[in-house]
């Protein structure tokens, strides 16, 4: 069994936390221990699992990541008015070869996806995001993944998976379950122009550093649909993460990479989160901690809406295009927006109605002034190929 593997809470994070006040999220948490083993998985909302792994570091890590601390800084912050169930499976340790490791998590994984827990994965490198994209297998037909990273991680053909390549095996993989892929903070100068014409080629979509910072607001309708979102703690500045050489002086601040995690909680479909490439000092481990308790009060405050023109929550608008009409859906609920693109093939939609695609406000005004996204044409043709 896969969950043998799995390495118990250090003695010394338990210790730790038995010192923090009684509202400390630390307390909240069940954990697997030496005394008591692995928790009951039933009935919980959330698993979070540590993986050492990272041989296959395009830069070879100079350290193990400190798992541990992580906790620490992670079990101290303050519970919120939250009524889910969170675990801590403990960690993976590195197995005998990188595909033994990947092996171990997508069993953990898949098995959890089963039993409809979100499980959180704390790992060295972002390769990692390959193992829990296949955990999917089975379980569910297509995946919408959302990466929020400075780079795209395409390689090159017949390139050795890395963390700077995972990308390409999750597109030439078999059996090939990824329905759509975006990116979120990407900069330009990080990925070449091969990268950027094949995400154009196919039909991705991808939001740069800039846009998604002017107006954080955008990443919302990005992750709506998403069932896993990778993020690679490097498209963090530099000075958020303490100034680590790996990471550039441009990226997130704090607070927007906080934002953002928050939004994917607050995600309809959002079933896997994970967090990567983050270094060894302090500030890193505060800023990882704090993204995830924002991704744990995301979800706390989601609400799962299908706009429908006869449900009085939701105000519906037409706008005659030159060529089709296009009805919109604002929720008076949550103020979130979708458009009813026609004509999309059942391929698309798994069903006999149009597809609602996540939008936003400025979407629905750029359509009054006949100024349609690109990214609505990308998923109609998406759909015939």
């Amino acid at each position: 069994m896969a969950f043998d593997f799995l390495k118990p809470v250090n003695k010394r994070v338990l210790a730790h936390c038995e010192m923090l006040p009684a509202q400390a999220l630390g307390h909240h948490i069940y954990k697997h221990t030496h005394q008591e083993g692995i928790p009951v998985l039933a009935g919980a909302t959330f698993a979070l699992i540590g993986v050492y792994e990272s041989r296959n570091a395009f830069e070879k890590k100079a350290h193990r990541l400190d798992l541990d601390e992580i906790r620490n800084q992670l079990y101290k912050l303050m519970r919120g008015n939250w009524d889910h169930s969170i675990l801590d499976l403990g960690d993976i340790e590195e197995g005998d070869t990188v595909a033994d490791t990947y092996f171990v998590l997508r069993q953990i994984t898949a098995e959890l996806l089963e039993e409809k827990i979100i499980p959180i994965i704390i790992g060295a490198t972002q390769d990692l995001t390959f193992p829990c994209y296949r955990a999917f297998d089975g379980i569910m037909d297509m995946i919408n993944l959302v990466s929020v990273d400075s780079r795209f991680d395409f390689g090159v053909e017949d390139e050795l998976i890395s963390s700077n390549t995972y990308m390409s095996q999750i597109i030439t993989d078999k059996p090939n379950n990824l329905f759509n892929f975006s990116n979120l903070g990407f900069q330009t100068y990080f990925n070449a122009q091969e990268e950027i014409d094949l995400m154009d080629r196919l039909f991705f979509d991808a939001y740069r550093l800039g846009e998604i910072a002017d107006d954080i607001s955008l990443a919302e309708p990005v992750v709506r649909n998403a069932h896993l979102v990778s993020i690679d703690a490097r498209a963090v500045r530099a000075l958020e993460m303490g100034q680590p050489d790996s990471f550039s002086p441009n990226g997130f601040t704090g607070r927007e990479i906080c934002a953002i995690t928050r939004y994917i909680g607050m995600a309809d479909s959002i079933s896997l989160l994970g967090i990567f490439e983050i270094e060894n000092n302090m500030q890193s481990f505060q800023l990882v901690a704090q993204m995830i308790w924002y991704f744990l009060e995301g979800h706390n405050f989601s609400i799962i809406e299908r706009p429908v023109a006869s449900d009085p929550d939701f105000t519906k608008y037409r706008v005659l295009c030159e060529s089709e009409e296009l009805v919109f859906f604002k929720s008076t609920l949550t103020e979130r927006w979708w458009v009813e693109v026609p004509n999309l093939p059942l391929v698309y939609t798994k069903s006999n109605s149009p597809a609602l695609l996540p939008c936003t406000e400025r979407d629905y005004l750029d359509a009054c002034n006949q100024n349609i996204p690109e990214r609505w044409f990308k998923a109609y043709r998406k759909g015939f190929n």
